[in-house]
């Protein structure tokens, strides 16, 4: 099974956002991602109906961020694309029937439902300010170095 990594994408594009003067294009994120525009388009637009950027169109036109990034969690992003899976393992229903498969799987399920909550609560606790002053933090000790 093949990641996902559209909410790491995101965040990377939403802290880039915020520190660019003016509005980016979707084929100067594309580029910045190794993607299409399209791709950007859309799913950024999922974004702007959760009221995360918003955009522009025409000259000088482009995306830029609705919100301050004091505003804007981790989780948050995380639901306005959908809330893609958190975990790539799941149980099995090849035997339905079987009565050890239906323990495994709720023992599974308990378990999963457990990390996920705490996962969320985790990206509910950071920001999107909280990862750019992580950026800068590492911006300032790498120039710092000879």
């Amino acid at each position: 099974m093949k990641n996902d990594s559209r909410l790491s994408r995101m965040l990377h594009v939403l802290i880039h956002m915020d520190q660019l003067a003016g509005a980016a294009t979707s084929e100067q994120i594309a580029q910045m991602l190794s993607t299409n525009p399209v791709v950007v388009r859309r799913t950024l637009a999922g974004l702007r109906e959760q009221g995360y950027v918003r955009s522009l169109k025409g000259p000088g036109g482009g995306w830029s961020l609705a919100r301050k990034l004091e505003e804007i969690s981790l989780a948050d992003i995380h639901r306005a694309l959908d809330s893609p899976r958190l975990f790539a393992i799941s149980a099995t229903v090849d035997h339905a029937g079987c009565l050890v498969e239906q323990a495994v799987n709720a023992a599974l399920s308990s378990a999963f439902d457990e990390a996920e909550q705490a996962l969320l609560a985790r990206l509910d606790s950071i920001s999107l300010a909280d990862v750019a002053r992580d950026f800068a933090r590492r911006a300032r000790r790498k120039s710092a170095r000879p």
